[in-house]
């Protein structure tokens, strides 16, 4: 039988609603926590916005937008060359500044609608773009779990084939309840394995203390900081596009148009605006999560809700969030294995729901042309801002886009 969809607005039974929540929660955690590690911050304040900034995101988008703000890593190259340069203060005053930049260009956005997209962003270079968002993390997801290196540990391999294996199997092999928490179960499984394997370490755990609070931080602000920081605002727009139209995609609604696009933009940005205020890295809509759902079939935000306020709570749980933190590498790179291939595909899906004509050499080039400038690693440098992967190929597409549309009101290309 085909797995039950729980759309967006629909309440799930509590005795679901907390592995569903867990689940959610599970999957973001490897990458979001990552970022205050490299930043040299307490995670500690980063889940707490994380999930603040969750609530604000449903609340603002009136519900009808199933996205979980994770941790940006948009913001990493200029904001570490911040920190070494004036302190962690400085970089909040950019986050802050970029947050309501962020909420302007919603504002923009509102009195402008949505309908330059399908101009500057056809199916046909949209598709490859979404693709692109789960295609360029393979590698992140490989070596996350250890498989990049020099020599392989085969107790890696070992650990992310188990779940990668349940994560896979568990999708086409489990019924009932089981069918809508097979990421769940299978980091478990993967943790086992890791037990089995040692290669678990405790020792943060013993150390941590039962309750503690999250440390806030004022942000400083400085001309240059905030526009060494400033260009990200490209690549952050450019991403939170993308995660909406794969989003909208797999939950079979149009999300661009309804709750609409200046909504999620600016509770997006809103969201970072707080985060910089209280001393947290900015947010965005994660990848990981949208995978999770394109998996379950489980798409409420009282579902994502949940995790957003479980984030919450391991942000005052000391000994509960050193706990998370002790899911190994290859647990989480089997996991993002999956989940990542599942948001490439749907942008193949896109294309194929969208029936895009390639007889026609434009959708043929466009397509072409921004899968190579996604995948070949070459780069666009703004200040101290890197155009790369994802976001360069949206960049690329939007402007041979918009050429193809100038010349079609020319009345010169061949294929009309």
């Amino acid at each position: 039988m085909e797995k039950r969809i729980i759309q967006v607005e629909e309440k799930v039974p509590a005795k679901m609603l907390i592995p569903l929540s867990i689940q959610h929660m599970f999957a973001m955690f490897g990458a979001s926590v990552l970022v205050p590690f490299l930043f040299g911050i307490s995670p500690a304040i980063v889940l707490l916005m994380n999930g603040v900034g969750t609530l604000l995101f449903i609340f603002i988008t009136k519900g009808k937008a199933p996205a979980y703000l994770g941790s940006s890593f948009a913001f990493l190259s200029p904001a570490l060359l911040v920190i070494s340069k004036y302190g962690y203060e400085y970089a909040l005053g950019g986050f802050v500044v970029l947050g309501i930049a962020g909420m302007a260009v919603a504002f923009i956005v509102r009195q402008c609608g949505t309908d330059w997209i399908d101009i500057v962003l056809p199916t046909a270079a949209m598709g490859p773009v979404v693709a692109l968002i789960g295609l360029e993390l393979a590698g992140s997801a490989a070596s996350t779990a250890g498989l990049l290196e020099d020599k392989v540990d085969p107790k890696n391999v070992i650990v992310f084939l188990v779940t990668l294996g349940v994560a896979v199997f568990g999708q086409i092999l489990f019924r009932g309840f089981l069918s809508v928490i097979p990421i769940l179960i299978a980091i478990i499984a993967g943790y086992v394995a890791a037990g089995a394997c040692g290669l678990l370490d405790f020792t943060a755990v013993k150390e941590a203390a039962f309750f503690a609070l999250p440390n806030f931080t004022s942000p400083k602000f400085n001309f240059e900081a905030v526009m060494t920081i400033f260009p990200a605002l490209l690549l952050v727009t450019s991403e939170h596009i993308g995660h909406q139209i794969v989003t909208g995609k797999i939950v079979g609604r149009n999300l661009l148009k309804d709750p609409g696009l200046h909504r999620s933009l600016f509770a997006d940005f809103f969201s970072t605006t707080v985060s910089g205020c209280l001393g947290s890295v900015p947010t965005t809509t994660y990848g990981e999560n949208i995978g999770v759902m394109a998996v379950t079939k489980v798409y409420s935000v009282q579902v994502i809700g949940g995790a957003a306020v479980l984030s919450i709570c391991c942000s005052f749980l000391g000994k509960l969030a050193a706990l998370i933190s002790t899911i190994p590498g290859p647990v989480i790179g089997g996991i993002s294995f999956l989940l990542y291939g599942m948001i490439g595909t749907s942008g193949l899906r896109m294309l194929v729901d969208n029936k895009v004509d390639y007889s026609k050499s434009r959708n043929l080039t466009l397509t072409s042309v921004v899968f190579v400038t996604g995948l070949s690693g070459i780069a666009l440098k703004l200040g101290n801002v890197e155009l790369t992967g994802m976001v360069l190929a949206c960049v690329v597409a939007m402007a041979l886009s918009l050429v193809f549309y100038i010349l079609d009101k020319l009345k010169l290309t061949n294929d009309q």
